[in-house]
């Protein structure tokens, strides 16, 4: 249970607050989508006053904001020190499991179908970005000249992001997702799967 912090460490550590906030916020926003989560809530699971995500953030729709643009600041850190295609999807399979409710949210904007909260134009420039990076990759051989890169794409997202959205399906095949070596196997059978994948 999180100890909540007294006026005085807010009022010392305002970065702390900011960051209780969207770790929070990350957990409620991916368990109820935007229209559903509640702000009280995300404080309450925050320890701090909710007039701070006023105070921060400028309400709900801004801390949600906010939270996507933690993640994308932190995408470049996913794929550090990888090189293949199959590194660069165990890696985001490796983060979907570990953090799984960026991906439920991004699940539940798609369910609810409330793409309001969504910057449209920063994602669409950034699956052009990976659009480009896998045409060159193909170029370079090492996706077959016969794959389609945008069809490839959406598929690869799906199978790093598998796990977190059918967990039901693993245990039925006989893999535990909760297991400790089960986040480290998948990634490098990713890798291997999509090794395949070359001319």
């Amino acid at each position: 249970m999180r100890r909540s912090p007294g006026p005085e460490e807010r009022q010392r550590d305002p970065e702390r607050s900011r960051q209780v906030l969207l770790d929070a916020a990350e957990v409620e926003f991916g368990a109820h989508g935007f229209s559903g989560a509640r702000v009280g809530e995300i404080a309450t699971r925050a320890g701090v006053n909710k007039q701070l995500i006023s105070y921060y953030f400028g309400g709900k729709e801004g801390l949600y904001r906010a939270v996507a643009e933690r993640w994308r600041a932190s995408e470049p850190d996913i794929t550090e020190g990888v090189e293949s295609l199959g590194e660069v999807v165990g890696a985001y399979a490796r983060t979907s499991i570990q953090r799984p409710d960026l991906l439920r949210l991004l699940v539940r904007e798609a369910v609810d179908r409330d793409t309001s909260q969504t910057d449209a134009e920063g994602q669409r420039a950034r699956f052009q970005a990976m659009l480009d990076d896998f045409r060159r990759r193909q170029t370079d051989g090492e996706l077959a000249d016969d794959l389609d890169p945008a069809y490839t794409g959406l598929a690869l997202f799906g199978l790093a992001s598998a796990p977190v959205v059918f967990p039901q399906i693993a245990r039925a095949l006989g893999l535990d997702p909760d297991d400790t070596d089960f986040t480290t196997k998948y990634a490098e059978e990713v890798a291997r799967l999509i090794s395949h994948l070359k001319d």
